[in-house]
């Protein structure tokens, strides 16, 4: 597989893994919590193999910074969380350097 597909996928199950922290309550609610790290553990088990190849630096920062992004968007429209446009301002501009960074790497060859 690709190490950009591979890097989507750790994006994906990090997003999902943090929506189920979400539900967890802070771990009151026990199974939702061990979903949480099985899906966090899977995250960085399909990231290694893409870290090969995309640079540590930026695999990090599009791997956090559409996290952020995707996480901010489920939290408004599923568990109604309101952001200040300040807010949503410095988070566009996180979409805008993950953005950036995508845009202007190329992998090296395995």
């Amino acid at each position: 597989m690709n190490a950009w597909m591979l890097l989507a996928l750790a994006i994906a199950l990090e997003v999902i893994a943090t929506c189920f922290l979400k539900l967890s309550s802070g771990f009151e609610k026990w199974h939702w919590g061990v979903l949480s790290i099985v899906s966090y553990s899977c995250c960085f088990w399909v990231m290694a193999p893409a870290l090969k190849v995309i640079p540590v630096g930026v695999a990090y920062a599009l791997w956090a910074g559409i996290g952020i992004v995707a996480v901010t968007v489920i939290g408004w429209s599923v568990f109604e969380e309101r952001l200040e446009a300040v807010q949503l301002a410095f988070i566009g501009m996180i979409a805008i350097g993950a953005a950036g960074l995508r845009f202007t790497t190329t992998a090296a060859p395995v």
